[in-house]
């Protein structure tokens, strides 16, 4: 599978080495701002390359392809009913109570692996996350496993600003940062934090940028593959 891997390079190159341009392209012609159209481009790159992570490694297991699916869908959290005792004043509690299919909050994450239909594992894609971005990731899998209590929760993201060694994805054993796993301790999330490239994101140093652009390298890759590998083969 290594060729599969290394399309997954050569369009991450490619990608990444015209953001700049296409973003300047975008802003000059009054579409949308040049930040939004970096953020969007970086969003939609991570996303397509967590989904061909993912096909890769269901097809090193030798599964069957046809059963893996990437359909994303609204996933409806249902209101605690223990919830209503706290609500004041009481009519408002009786008129939730008369409702309560109506109550609910749609979430989804930015892709769903299902395995035979059954929802089984949410990827969060980001260019980067620093801890104020991991709370919100969090906070959106506890809710989550309330619906799919089993689900496996993943972060994938291109660099790293979480602190520790989680900007150095080659390492053998990833110790991460004192305060990702201060806020990872209040979660019942075993959250699996993928890193694609090395070295600590920089803010002045965007990697669309050609000066501090960033090889994205096969063993990086491979490991990830890995990673969802371990993961996957709950699903055998």
């Amino acid at each position: 599978m290594s060729h599969k891997i290394a399309e997954i390079q050569n369009a991450y190159n490619i990608l990444v080495g015209s953001i700049d341009e296409r973003a300047h392209a975008d802003n000059e012609e009054g579409n949308r701002a040049y930040g939004g159209a970096v953020r969007s481009a970086k969003g939609i790159l991570v996303e397509g390359i967590a989904q061909n992570l993912v096909k890769i490694a269901w097809e090193e297991l030798g599964e069957d392809p046809n059963r893996l699916s990437f359909i994303r869908e609204n996933i409806k959290i249902p209101l605690k009913p223990e919830y209503l005792r706290r609500v004041r004043p009481a009519e408002v509690a009786e008129y939730i109570k008369a409702h309560i299919e109506q109550y609910f909050y749609g979430h989804k994450t930015d892709v769903h692996v299902s395995i035979d239909g059954q929802f089984v594992m949410g990827i969060e894609c980001k260019a980067y996350t620093e801890n104020a971005m991991l709370k919100r990731i969090l906070v959106d899998f506890t809710l989550l496993k309330e619906v799919v209590p089993n689900l496996k929760c993943v972060l994938i993201q291109l660099e790293s600003q979480l602190g520790g060694d989680y900007s150095q994805p080659l390492n053998k054993i990833i110790y991460g940062s004192t305060s990702t796993h201060t806020l990872l301790s209040y979660f019942d999330v075993d959250l699996n934090i993928i890193t694609l490239l090395e070295g600590e994101r920089k803010v002045d140093e965007p990697i669309h940028k050609q000066p501090y652009f960033k090889e994205m390298t096969e063993p990086a890759l491979r490991k990830a593959v890995e990673t969802l590998k371990a993961l996957l083969s709950d699903f055998q």
